[in-house]
């Protein structure tokens, strides 16, 4: 480790947080938290006695007790530690793109008459893949900005995009690409301007990004939460809408748990009131449990303290990765404005490919980064499971494969 990284270890005030998380002492080199984050120690002992005490002990009476209010319980505490959103308007439900499509679709049925769907060219592809579907099924049709993969969508550009045809506006506040941090604000109030309605994909900023849903007027949001609020693989989504839309939102799957009285189990669907109408089937209580543990300690830490950490992390990623690894070639494919990044950094080389695959492979030096096309190295820095001795240990490793790649 560079006495520079070992300074800012030092330095660090959530360093100590690190060891909370399981397997952060071991020999792995960990890159990849914006794709599957650690679990936090805690969680395991949560999930035995789960087990033992409120399923095996309670079994069905756990519904009534606490399981059915948990999606709405929960959700309210990611609005809060998270998303800058009030308490009632944020679920935990389905998987993301499922909740991204009952979004999509509740917000074009609140602009009827529009025509179009406004999404990014190189944004993730399940959001396009919805998009395209629901323009399909509603005599839609979809309109791509084409933007840099190095960047993302600007106001300016938007601007030229969204119009009297536009019903709809997805958009990533987080490139899953490039890390390109999205102004939401500033595109938000661009297409209410125009009378759309904006749909945002927060699962690369949930948790590591500062937001404030409520204060810049979002419509509707979605984000995972097995990235930087590591509730585990497949995890459950959230979904946010904003509380002036909720007595005429209207999603497409109608199922009993969105049904304002459950138990009726009678032969109409009426809408339950509040966010609970976009829930549809069981929740996954098991799914929940994880998150507890990352919400709480987001809640301890602060937002700030977290995202202060995560911008210190880019920017030491940026600055050793242009002293290890620019020789080699690499360049830097995410944007350098700290103020325009979110958590990862993209760095990119035609080999890309071939070193992640040599880096996992390693089994006496264990690397985790990610891969993403274009030839892009995707360094996802999860701010209190990460350090930059590890950081600098992850470049030093990608350095030495370069060099026997050559």
């Amino acid at each position: 480790m560079s006495s520079h990284a070992a300074a800012l270890d030092a330095a660090d005030p959530l360093a100590a947080h690190r060891d909370r998380f399981v397997g952060a002492a071991s020999p792995l080199v960990y890159l990849d938290g914006n794709s599957l984050g650690r679990p936090l120690a805690v969680t395991g002992p949560r999930l035995a006695a789960f087990v033992e005490q409120a399923w095996g002990g309670r079994l069905i009476r756990g519904w009534d007790e606490e399981w059915l209010d948990l999606p709405a319980r929960i959700g309210d505490e990611i609005g809060r530690v998270c998303l800058g959103a009030a308490p009632g308007q944020t679920l935990v439900a389905d998987s993301t793109t499922v909740l991204l499509y009952k979004a999509v679709r509740a917000a074009v049925a609140l602009r009827p008459g529009r025509t179009e769907i406004v999404v990014s060219a190189d944004d993730f592809p399940t959001d396009r893949y919805v998009a395209q579907a629901i323009a399909e099924e509603r005599g839609l049709v979809v309109r791509r900005l084409e933007v840099d993969v190095e960047a993302g969508v600007t106001p300016e550009q938007l601007r030229e995009a969204v119009g009297e045809r536009t019903a709809v506006v997805l958009l990533s506040h987080v490139a899953y690409r490039s890390a390109w941090l999205a102004d939401a604000a500033a595109l938000t109030a661009i297409a209410h301007d125009a009378g759309a309605l904006v749909v945002w994909d927060l699962s690369h900023s949930g948790g590591s990004v500062e937001l404030a849903l409520n204060a810049w007027d979002v419509d509707l949001a979605v984000g995972c939460t097995y990235k930087y609020l590591n509730g585990g693989p497949g995890a459950p989504a959230y979904v946010y809408a904003a509380a002036r839309l909720h007595e005429e939102l209207t999603q497409p799957i109608s199922g009993w748990i969105g049904h304002a009285d459950p138990f009726a189990m009678g032969p109409q669907f009426t809408p339950a009131p509040g966010i609970r109408r976009m829930a549809s089937g069981t929740p996954p209580i098991l799914g929940m449990l994880a998150m507890q543990d990352m919400l709480a300690l987001l809640d301890e830490v602060g937002l700030a303290a977290v995202r202060a950490k995560s911008v210190a992390l880019t920017s030491f990623t940026i600055e050793r990765a242009e002293e290890l690894l620019a020789p080699h070639g690499v360049r830097l494919a995410s944007p350098r404005d700290p103020a325009r990044r979110g958590g990862h950094v993209t760095l990119q080389h035609p080999a890309m490919r071939e070193v992640v695959a040599a880096l996992w492979a390693d089994e006496e030096r264990p690397t985790i980064p990610d891969y993403r096309d274009p030839g892009g190295l995707r360094l996802g820095l999860s701010p209190l499971s990460t350090s930059f001795g590890e950081v600098e240990e992850g470049l030093r490793r990608t350095a030495d494969v370069l060099a026997r790649l050559a």
